[in-house]
């Protein structure tokens, strides 16, 4: 892992979109100038406990509190994987702007956002924002925080499109035919930020193998693939370093271009892929 800083943050370039990994899905860009968190999930447990369930294996590179004033928090489902209470509290007061799927807004009002800082989205739903257009696009997943609480709000994936590059955050989802879809709708996609992990045979219409992850980059035209939503948290039954492993073994043998880039490792959207398997040596 490597740590990050404010200073390190604000020193990069305002002329490109920077991308930094945090942890599991959570993603930190700078595009253009602006600061931009996706699934912003810093709490020690994916869970709605303080003592019980799925424990990080490592903290993130860089603190709330040490984070530079947020543009935009981009939320692709309220799974306690993806959307981490006790974070959206914390960056409330440092961000400006707060993107979410239908019926997530309530979560967030309750946490004490200002409505005037939210905007929810449905599915195809578009924003032009100063350097990029910002797209709310369709997955294979569901929702829900609780028992009783099953699909009342949306979920998806997000695209980022500026003038001169592109970037797919997929959230979670099963395989299935809408990442050709928005592939021909928004694509050809410069880097792909792709769900590989927490999957299973029971689980398959909801997340992705690692090589339904590699056809769904495909999918989508994609330039350069970045596995997400791994080596962070224990959510299944597969070893923490199956989904890279097996990602990067089928993408190979589908001639894709996959980036493995350390948590906190700050690269940029048009880099070359970085071809480091950090995992085997996390696993010593």
């Amino acid at each position: 892992m490597h740590s990050l800083t404010k200073d390190m943050l604000d020193k990069l370039s305002n002329n490109t979109i920077h991308v930094v990994k945090l942890g599991h899905s959570t993603v930190l860009l700078k595009v253009h100038g602006e600061y931009w968190l996706l699934d912003p999930v810093f709490s020690e447990r994916a869970s709605p406990f303080s003592f019980l369930g799925p424990k990080r294996f490592s903290p993130t590179p860089i603190s709330i509190t040490d984070l530079p004033e947020i543009d935009r928090v981009l939320i692709s489902h309220n799974h306690y994987d993806h959307l981490d209470k006790a974070a959206v509290k914390q960056l409330a007061a440092k961000t400006k702007q707060f993107y979410v799927p239908l019926g997530v807004e309530t979560d967030l009002q309750k946490w004490g956002i200002e409505p005037s800082k939210i905007s929810s989205f449905n599915w195809w739903q578009e924003q032009e924002t100063e350097h990029a257009l910002v797209a709310f696009t369709p997955t294979q997943h569901f929702s829900g925080r609780g028992i009783s609480d099953t699909n009342n709000t949306l979920w998806g994936s997000w695209v980022i499109k500026s003038k001169e590059q592109n970037l797919f955050f997929s959230g979670d989802s099963g395989y299935f035919a809408g990442f050709k879809e928005i592939g021909n709708k928004y694509g050809p996609f410069d880097l792909t930020l792709i769900e590989t992990g927490a999957y299973d045979k029971d689980w398959a219409d909801i997340h992705m193998t690692p090589e339904e992850s590699v056809k769904a980059h495909l999918d989508l035209q994609g330039k350069i693939m970045v596995p997400i939503h791994n080596g962070t948290f224990d959510l299944a039954f597969h070893t923490w370093i199956d989904p890279l492993e097996r990602v990067t073994a089928a993408s190979t043998a589908n001639n894709v271009a996959l980036s493995t880039p350390q948590f906190g490792q700050i690269f940029t959207i048009n880099d070359a892929p970085i071809h480091d398997k950090w995992w085997l040596q996390s696993f010593k």
